[in-house]
Parts: C-alpha cells; sequence; structure tokens
C-alpha cells in the first residue's frame, strides 16, 4: 500500500503560490483562499484542493 500523500503546511501553500504567508492568512479572514483544515492549533492543507482552487482562480482571470 503506497502512502498518502502528506497535508501542507502554510509555509508550503505559501511557496507553491508564490505569496507571503500574512497573504493567506488575509484570504483566510476574508473568507477566501484555499480550503484549509484545522488539526490541534495548526492549519493544513490538501494539496490536490490548493491546486484546484489555483486552477480556478487563473480560469477565472
Amino acid at each position: 500500500m503506497s502512502e498518502p500523500e502528506r497535508l501542507w503546511t502554510l509555509k508550503d501553500v505559501s511557496d507553491y503560490l508564490r505569496v507571503p504567508v500574512g497573504t493567506i492568512y488575509q484570504w483566510r479572514v476574508r473568507g477566501g483562499g484555499p480550503p484549509a483544515m484545522r488539526i490541534g492549533r495548526y492549519l493544513r492543507f490538501d494539496p490536490d484542493s490548493v491546486k484546484a482552487w489555483s486552477r480556478a482562480k487563473l480560469e477565472a482571470a
């Protein structure tokens, strides 16, 4: 059985999207940004969801 892909941290998403971590926090406050989940006190992101979110933003532009 293959190992599932790990969840991304805020820094991983920041690096992938090439935006500052603060921008991702601002998007969340405003109700936007890629979908995230809280695990304890940490935000984690499903890589496929982040990629789909960014593709949708590109198509809408």
